[in-house]
């Protein structure tokens, strides 16, 4: 009997987990969960499977806060594991100089890598260039 309940539980947390990293790749709001989704669900589970979706929706923790927690977690593990790679494999980086409206300088830093026999392209940060664009400011930033 407990391994069941356990079992139920782990699966509204795994789900949760699942909805906050869809949440996060299609860039909608971190309330978007229990707006939208949660009763989405609930709609679902009671005109298509004809269930009871009230045991079911509370399983599934998607509050905003939730959500926000749930892709920090990701991303730190996703950074984690790229600095790890990456450490261990081939890169190029290309910089890029932007301005913003108010004139402040921005250095933009992307990397291509081959992983899986695939070639990406990722972002690797942007920070604002304090003093000015020169190239040795610019070196600066990227040793940092």
């Amino acid at each position: 009997m407990f391994a069941s309940t356990s079992q139920r539980n782990d699966d509204g947390l795994r789900a949760s987990y699942n909805i906050s990293l869809l949440i996060a790749k299609f860039g909608k709001p971190l309330t978007i969960g229990e707006k939208l989704i949660l009763p989405a669900v609930e709609e679902f589970l009671k005109t298509v499977l004809h269930k009871p979706a009230s045991d079911i929706i509370k399983r599934i923790p998607l509050s905003n806060n939730t959500v926000e927690r749930r892709i920090d977690e990701k991303s730190s593990d996703i950074e984690s594991f790229l600095c790890n790679y990456l450490q261990t494999s081939h890169l190029s980086i290309q910089l890029d100089e932007s301005t913003l409206p108010d004139n402040a300088a921005l250095l933009l830093a992307y990397i291509r890598f081959i992983m899986n026999q695939e070639i990406y392209e990722e972002l690797l940060f942007a920070r604002t260039l304090i003093t000015d664009t020169k190239g040795e400011s610019i070196y600066h930033v990227l040793k940092d």
